[in-house]
């Protein structure tokens, strides 16, 4: 593949399958990416972009569709990661992968390489915290050798997967399985720096200190949110298929017609997350779950959006109609009830869960305002 041009369009649309989280193997959106633009080549790694290339297109377009909210973002990834780093130091924690080499994309999550004999030592510590993990032991076969490598994966301010390595390990020099050259890694100490070069001004201890009594309520949104892609739905009355799929369409519907509204759009985006829950009675799951974090207006429209399809077909008592139609808010519950209707499509466009979020902390932020 000696065409200079060539090898720029392989770049740039493996670059944007990884960008849109079509793919997440750098190997892999390289191919794809050359077996669509019909190129012929052979496995060397001279015939394909480098990683670097690609990560570069990566985060051209990072800057293109996100702006300056791509730096602020990157940084508090970092600071974030800081903050577990600091938690974890004990397991001489290591940052990799995008937040360190900064090409970060949509959906990365924060990547720690951990050094340790014991994963319950591990989890100990992630259950004193109070936080939120699955551990996973994946097997890779390379070169006719088993490996098994234990993925801890942890819910927080952001999502993280946290790799266990012996303790022997700790100065090991890992290098990439594609190109064959070291990882970047970062220790806390060289974190700290590389923050510090980056805003002088930063007061780290601060902001970790601030991070530490604040998970937001996004947070506990995403993690409601994302078992939902796991929640098969009757195809009679789903057929747009999983339960997270369906919410986001109501959301991207209920965008449109009401941007402004976030009260509105919170209970359009979380009206089922009940349903990864208890299935049967996802209504009173969800408003559980949620409890303290979304206001009471939202809180009744989740509360009644099934009583609002019993009212539409006839199906709902006539005193629970009277209670219904009394309150200040059954326009807005009938709205939703046409939206949740509406998002059952399949095929249709939506936003991934980060992006709706991240919509939705705007408008708060300009309430706060």
């Amino acid at each position: 593949m000696a065409d200079a041009r060539i090898r720029r369009q392989v770049a740039f649309l493996a670059a944007q399958m990884m960008y849109q989280r079509l793919e997440t193997e750098y190997f892999t959106a390289k191919r794809k990416a050359a077996k669509q633009l019909g190129v012929e080549y052979r496995h060397r790694p001279g015939d394909l972009p480098s990683n670097r290339e690609i990560r570069d297109e990566i985060q051209a377009m990072a800057r293109m569709h996100e702006g300056p909210k791509r730096l602020e973002k990157l940084r508090d990834m970092r600071l974030d990661a800081l903050r577990l780093m600091r938690q974890l130091a004990r397991f001489r924690p290591r940052l990799i992968g995008s937040v360190r080499t900064g090409h970060v994309r949509k959906g990365s999550d924060i990547d720690i390489h951990l050094f340790c004999d014991s994963l319950a030592l591990v989890t100990d510590v992630l259950d004193e915290l109070g936080t939120q993990y699955t551990v996973e032991h994946k097997r890779i076969v390379k070169h006719g050798e088993e490996r098994v490598f234990t993925h801890i994966h942890v819910f927080d301010n952001h999502n993280y997967e946290l790799t266990l390595y012996p303790e022997d390990k700790a100065h090991y020099v890992f290098k990439s399985s594609i190109t064959g050259k070291a990882i970047e890694r970062a220790s806390i100490a060289e974190l700290e720096e590389l923050l510090k070069e980056e805003d002088p001004d930063l007061d780290l201890d601060g902001e970790v200190e601030r991070l530490e009594d604040h998970l937001d309520r996004f947070t506990l949104f995403r993690m409601l949110l994302e078992p939902l892609e796991g929640v098969k739905q009757s195809p009679k009355y789903h057929p747009e298929g999983d339960a997270l799929y369906h919410s986001l369409q109501v959301f991207e519907l209920a965008r449109s017609e009401r941007p402004y509204d976030e009260e509105f759009l919170l209970a359009a985006l979380l009206h089922d997350v009940g349903k990864a829950i208890d299935p049967a009675d996802h209504v009173g799951a969800a408003l559980e779950a949620l409890e303290g974090t979304i206001s009471e207006r939202t809180a009744w429209l989740i509360e009644h959006h099934m009583d609002a399809h019993a009212y539409r077909d006839g199906s709902l008592g006539a005193r629970a109609r009277v209670r219904l139609q009394a309150s200040e808010w059954f326009d807005d519950l009938m709205s939703l009830h046409d939206l949740d209707l509406g998002g059952r499509v399949r095929g249709a466009v939506v936003c991934e869960v980060d992006e709706a979020l991240d919509f939705l902390r705007d408008l708060d932020a300009e309430g706060e305002d």
